[in-house]
């Protein structure tokens, strides 16, 4: 007689079954020969929807019943070489389709309990933490114990023990626990349009999941979206994951359709066409094509090299603009921000060290624990962080952006946590002269109150000078004042007034209207970066070559430096850049013509020594002309030779020497000043000198 089975009382693990045995027979051999340091069975939707699409749909819809199923069916599958008594891999799905991928934004009530993927920037996690997979709860009063399988966030214990006594321990040697970690995300930079608050939403990974991914990363995360279970009316809600990967970090990967790409394409092959970029940059603000032009090619950046021996080369180009008040810094900063693909705003006092990088934290959201929190420039990674009024932040604060600048990484070392996150981020920044104006008699290094170790990591400095120039001043003054008439006349067409044509206010609108619009910009810039890729011609090398080296011999004479490598690989990055914007992928003669024109510009004025007239690098990298070191050296030098004679060294002595050396007066008490500031010499009485033993 024929024995009959009854059938499962799942409807859906027959059909798991039969999807296991058909289609992931190989897999599954492959995760029991693993097995359990490997225990995941990966699923792709796609294909699980192309076996059986009523399975698949049902799988949306209600993920808890049909998951179950498919770890029923698991358990019905006969593999020649399981020899495991407990097989139990977690079924992890991905690859959802396009209408069950929300934006984070757009995740409603109408999402509880289904399975979506979403996409998002990680902005924090938490250290890995246990948690109650099975709780063994031990009556108090009887001993008696109840095995309790653990579904929900909050733990579960037994309603009435069978003395009738509701008092429970948990017995943690009997009970079984599971890795857990808490991740936020939040949505990624490019999507927000204006000012948009950043939609966040938190994560529960668990097990195998827990430590893939850290905070910056790009992830997609499909789970279910479930409320928490408590007496509230409104609930906070988060992702159960089942799947969670790491996508691009870069900013570039953004959708592009081919009627777009031939737009990029029949841009890109314009004649004028940097230009064009220059004149969408902030084009109501009137002149600095230079900045304007530069900043352009920071976009559109350099190409990023990994070597054999696994080093980088940044291809990330940043800019420092030092400008006096009312320049029109900020708006510039603000209109890029606006054409970036991605890009973070901070400034000043508003910021701290901990908002720039990372750090960790001790909060609500690491359940008390200590957590991993990204800053600007982490999330930023892969954009551009436009940073405001660098100078008024506090220098612990800006000292975070050293390491982000050269190494494009970020070590955190804090609360026994040692880790160091990836920031391949653009910086463009403002600061405002020490006195608020420029004094020009004066070596304008001098005036920027920012370190030197930071201002060298810049690969172009701006200074922006508000110039008395009456020609000049009519020309800003009419663009202004037409800016503003705009404005008004605008405001009066859109409330009625008929006595305005549209056509007069969109012939004035079209003289600070972008050539091309931000969105298309936008656009341009991304299929730049993610397709062009240009390596430098024999030519270019050469005239680089040639640059460079005049450079350096320009100090050869007087033994100062004109030039360093780092002023080499910013000529790298700026011919590369330009031959981006050109798509082109070879860098010509003219990308380096274009270049050098832009880095002679940013040098002519904050790299040039007042007293000599010649180019002197170490004006950034030291913060001191070689001129100064010299003279410094000269003093120090008078004082010590006078101090082997003398007890003390009478000040207006090293004065005298000092003219006789070349030294005006008023250089030589400066440098008195600098020494006795430094320790190098102090003053035993008034009017009198003596070296420090050392």
């Amino acid at each position: 007689m024929e024995e009959f089975t009854s059938p499962p009382e799942n409807p859906f693990t027959a059909k798991f079954q039969a999807y296991f045995e058909t289609q992931c027979k190989k897999q599954i051999e492959r995760l029991v020969a693993k097995y359990p340091e490997k225990r995941s069975l990966y699923i792709d939707f796609t294909e699980l929807e192309h076996f059986d699409f009523e399975l698949a749909d049902e799988l949306i819809a209600n993920p808890d019943y049909v998951l179950a199923a498919a770890k029923e069916a698991m358990q019905n599958i006969d593999v020649p070489a399981l020899e495991i008594d407990d097989f139990s891999p977690h079924i992890r799905i991905f690859n959802l389709p396009a209408e069950n991928k929300p934006i984070l934004r757009d995740v409603s009530s109408s999402h509880l309990e289904k399975l979506v993927s979403v996409d998002g920037v990680v902005g924090q996690v938490t250290q890995v933490l246990p948690k109650l997979k099975s709780a063994t709860w031990e009556c108090r009063r009887c001993g008696k114990t109840y095995k309790i399988f653990q579904k929900e966030q909050t733990p579960k214990q037994p309603v009435m023990c069978e003395c009738r006594h509701k008092d429970f321990q948990l017995r943690a040697s009997d009970s079984e626990f599971v890795d857990y970690q808490k991740i936020k995300i939040q949505e990624p930079l490019e999507n927000l349009k204006g000012n948009e608050p950043v939609t966040t939403l938190d994560v529960y990974v668990g097990d195998d999941m827990v430590n893939m991914i850290s905070p910056g990363d790009r992830t997609r995360v499909t789970g279910v979206l479930r409320p928490p279970k408590d007496k509230n009316l409104v609930y906070e809600r988060y992702l159960d994951a089942i799947h969670i990967q790491e996508t691009a970090k870069e900013f570039e990967q953004v959708e592009i359709s081919k009627e777009e790409e031939e737009e990029i394409r029949k841009l890109a092959a314009n004649e004028k066409i940097y230009d064009m970029i220059v004149q969408s940059i902030a084009p109501n603000i009137y002149g600095h094509e230079n900045v304007k032009e530069a900043i352009s090619l920071q976009l559109f950046g350099g190409v990023r090299k990994v070597l054999p021996n696994s080093s980088t080369i940044r291809g990330n180009v940043h800019v420092l603009l030092v400008g006096e008040p009312g320049m029109a810094k900020s708006q510039i900063l603000q209109a890029v921000n606006k054409i970036a693909p991605k890009s973070i705003y901070i400034a000043g006092k508003t910021t701290t060290s901990a908002g720039i990088s990372a750090t960790a934290v001790k909060d609500d959201f690491g359940e008390g624990g200590w957590t991993l929190k990204a800053g600007a420039l982490v999330l930023a990674s892969g954009g551009i962080c436009l940073v405001d009024e660098m100078d008024k932040m506090d220098k612990e604060d800006r000292s975070a952006l050293h390491e982000a600048m050269e190494q494009e990484t970020i070590s955190v070392a804090k609360a026994g946590i040692v880790t160091r996150f990836k920031t391949e981020t653009i910086i463009l920044a403002a600061a405002n002269p020490k006195y608020s104006r420029f004094d020009p008699y004066q070596n304008y290094f001098e005036q920027i109150d920012l370190p030197a170790t930071l201002i060298s990591r810049f690969d172009l400095f701006f200074l922006i000078r508000d110039v008395l120039d009456r020609k000049k001043d009519e020309e800003i003054a009419t663009h202004i004042l037409r800016t503003h008439q705009i404005g008004e006349m605008s405001l009066q067409y859109n409330r009625g007034n008929t006595s305005i044509s549209k056509e007069e206010i969109e012939e004035l609108k079209s003289s600070i209207s972008p050539v091309i619009s931000a969105d298309v910009l936008k656009k341009y810039i991304s299929y730049a970066r993610q397709n062009v890729f240009p390596v430098l011609s024999k030519d270019a090398i050469k005239s680089i070559s040639d640059f460079y080296v005049d450079l350096r011999d320009q100090g050869k004479k007087s033994g100062s430096y004109a030039a360093t490598h780092r002023q080499l690989e910013a000529l790298v990055r700026l011919c590369e850049a330009s031959a981006r914007i050109r798509l082109k992928d070879v860098v010509d003669a003219a990308d380096v013509e274009r270049s050098l024109r832009i880095f002679r510009s940013a040098l002519e004025d904050l790299v040039v020594d007042k007293e000599t007239g010649r180019i002197d690098i170490d004006i950034v990298t030291s913060g001191t002309t070689h001129t100064q070191i010299t003279n410094l050296r000269k003093v120090l030098g008078i004082i010590r030779g006078k101090a082997a004679k003398l007890d003390m060294v009478p000040m207006e002595e090293v004065v005298e020497e000092a003219k006789a050396e070349g030294i005006e007066d008023d250089k030589t008490r400066e440098i008195i000043e600098r020494l006795l500031k430094e320790g190098d010499i102090y003053k035993p009485r008034h009017g009198f000198l003596k070296p420090t033993q050392k």
